[in-house]
């Protein structure tokens, strides 16, 4: 088993995780087709492995002041054949985003490049799982997303930047390569999970509101965490705040500092007529798992390798979530 079994877990069937997250969903206001497209990302991250993903920010969610605030549909307001603006309407990210996935993709399919970008929005969950979508429409694809102030600029006491992860995608001849991941040292929705369970946070990675270090998770929530490799998980996050710009994050609120979506996607026929990349890049892959091994090493895995795995595994298994999440989200 991928997951161990304890007296504070359940072990759920997929069924039985997606229609404990669709209830949970449809009570705090979402439609039924809201909450498919919400519950079917929460799943698929529980899934690969991103257990503070998955159906535990169905309690984020409930518990953000946005989520009460008035919603409009999600719409575009600026568009050529090469780009989109959408906004967003104060909906959720996981479904402004996978709007602006399919935008994206259909932009990409037609005119061989699209820039979409999303502002007007919050939590959109992982970015692999757009990347995915669109890489799988055979694009090359990139993926960022700005957000609220959550991490500390480096020497800072205050947060500045959001937790801004970042995404690329690859087609090959055997399937999507996809590359994912935070500038902070630790994703929010972790030290909400954490902060939820009573968990400590690892050492080194919370501040509290007067900038001192702590391992206290409800402390962190109202302080921040450091970005990732010191100065340069810091650029990237300022280079991830920058591109949020380009996606409109100050349109909504005023804010240089919010949320905003950034979607990148390109046929690579327009470089390589006749489809050769997808097989050089199967190629990149072969080679790079046949590298000699240093010892006690199994296996060299390539990006989004293990997900794909886990997640295969756990379709079987089925997920497990701890009992206080289970019950927390029948109580919504």
């Amino acid at each position: 088993m991928l997951d161990a079994d304890t007296p504070d877990t359940v072990r759920l069937a997929v069924a039985e995780a997606t229609a404990l997250g669709d209830a949970a969903l449809k009570r705090i206001g979402y439609s039924a087709e809201e909450a498919r497209i919400i519950v079917d990302q929460l799943v698929d991250n529980s899934l690969c492995g991103y257990r503070f993903a998955g159906l535990p920010r169905i309690l984020a969610i409930a518990g953000d002041e946005k989520t009460r605030a008035a919603r409009a549909p999600v719409r575009i307001v600026h568009e050529t054949p090469l780009s989109a603006l959408i906004d967003g309407g104060n909906n959720v990210g996981y479904l402004s985003c996978y709007r602006g996935a399919e935008i994206t993709v259909q932009k990409a399919s037609t005119s061989g490049l699209a820039a979409v970008g999303v502002y007007n929005s919050y939590y959109s969950g992982r970015n692999a799982y757009f990347v995915e979508k669109i890489v799988r429409a055979g694009l090359v694809v990139f993926h960022v997303a700005s957000a609220q102030p959550r991490v500390l600029p480096m020497g800072g006491t205050k947060p500045a930047l959001g937790t801004n992860p970042i995404c690329f995608g690859f087609p090959s001849s055997k399937g999507p390569v996809v590359f994912d991941m935070g500038t902070a040292s630790l994703m929010w929705g972790e030290v909400m999970l954490h902060a939820h369970l009573g968990w400590p946070l690892p050492e080194g990675v919370g501040f509290d509101e007067q900038g001192h270090p702590t391992r206290d998770a409800d402390a962190a929530l109202k302080g921040g965490v450091v970005p990732f490799a010191g100065h340069k998980g810091y650029g990237l996050s300022f280079a991830a705040q920058a591109l949020g710009l380009l996606a409109g994050a100050a349109l909504a609120r005023g804010k240089v500092q919010d949320y905003g979506f950034l979607f990148w996607a390109i046929n690579p026929d327009l470089l390589l007529p006749g489809g050769e990349f997808p097989q050089q890049m199967t190629e990149l892959v072969t080679s790079i798992k046949a590298t000699p091994r240093q010892p006690g090493v199994d296996e060299i895995r390539v990006p989004s390798e293990r997900a794909y795995r886990e997640r295969e595994r756990r379709r079987k298994e089925g997920i497990v979530l701890e009992r206080k999440v289970v019950e927390s989200l029948r109580a919504l």
